[in-house]
């Protein structure tokens, strides 16, 4: 089986986007002929279209799509000369094809009453959850699809773990595993969103346990204590829930449309909640 389906099913199967690039067009000499594919990952490259520069231009393009979050196919025409570092001399015309939905990567530490009523509900979403807990017996014993249990007996340590980008929720059974889980979290600081379950007297506390710290108040203002939407009021868990779920989804709903909107044209066709909390 060729290494390109394969990494496709793989990606697929994980949920992780990607991008597959075909040459569609050859003209010339060429380094590899018409239906040559590779596939494009954010940290990964799987296949060749035939190196050098080229695959290099590739590449980046490929890159560009999905930091964008573009789910358009795009053509882009390369003469393999001098200005491409390349002594081919020929044309090589490449398709690039957006693989798989982009999926907002979420950490929930956490598996008490809230957690348990939030978990489904991401679940129900465009996104991977990874659910991270020091207490074995807290999870349900049968997770969600989509959803990765972790049981750490340090839930810290898997800061270091998650993914550039990530929305993260701190709702743990302890207020100093919360505070340590803010300070690596806001350490980071290359989450897209981060939630701390409490109330304003907990926010102005952390506060000032941060400051105390060290950090930056610009960057602890990027916590979100209290979380969740306003306008969905209520105390019980799966009200606190659908709360947070909905800041979440406009969160990511926001960002998505925004990426879009301002990403520059990669290349041109073919010449022709203030709410309070527990």
């Amino acid at each position: 089986m060729n290494n390109w389906i394969s990494a496709l099913a793989d990606l697929q199967q994980q949920g992780e986007p990607c991008v597959l690039v075909t040459i569609i067009e050859e003209k010339g000499s060429t380094p590899r002929n018409a239906g040559s594919k590779m596939v494009v990952s954010a940290t990964q490259l799987y296949d060749t279209i035939g190196g050098g520069h080229l695959e290099y231009k590739a590449m980046h393009i490929a890159r560009q799509m999905l930091a964008s979050g573009s789910q358009a196919t795009h053509l882009e025409r390369f003469s393999l000369g001098a200005s491409l570092g390349q002594c081919c001399g020929g044309v090589t015309v490449l398709l690039f094809e957006p693989m798989g939905r982009v999926q907002a990567r979420i950490a929930v530490f956490g598996a008490g009453h809230v957690g348990r009523a939030l978990v489904p509900l991401l679940a129900a979403l465009p996104c991977r959850v990874t659910w991270i807990d020091s207490r074995e017996q807290e999870f349900p014993a049968q997770l969600p699809e989509g959803v990765r249990k972790v049981v750490n007996e340090e839930p810290v340590d898997e800061v270091d773990n998650l993914p550039v980008g990530s929305y993260c929720i701190v709702m743990t059974h302890n207020h100093q595993l919360d505070l340590e889980l803010t300070a690596a979290i806001l350490k980071r600081n290359d989450f897209t969103w981060f939630g701390l379950i409490g109330s304003n007297t907990k926010r102005v506390k952390f506060e000032h346990r941060l400051r105390d710290r060290g950090f930056d108040p610009q960057v602890v203002q990027r916590m979100r204590c209290p979380m969740g939407l306003a306008d969905v009021k209520g105390k019980l868990p799966i009200e606190i829930a659908v709360s947070v779920a909905a800041e979440i989804i406009a969160t990511y709903n926001a960002n998505f449309g925004q990426a879009t909107a301002t990403a520059e044209p990669i290349a041109q066709l073919l010449p022709h909640s203030r709410r309070s909390q527990a």
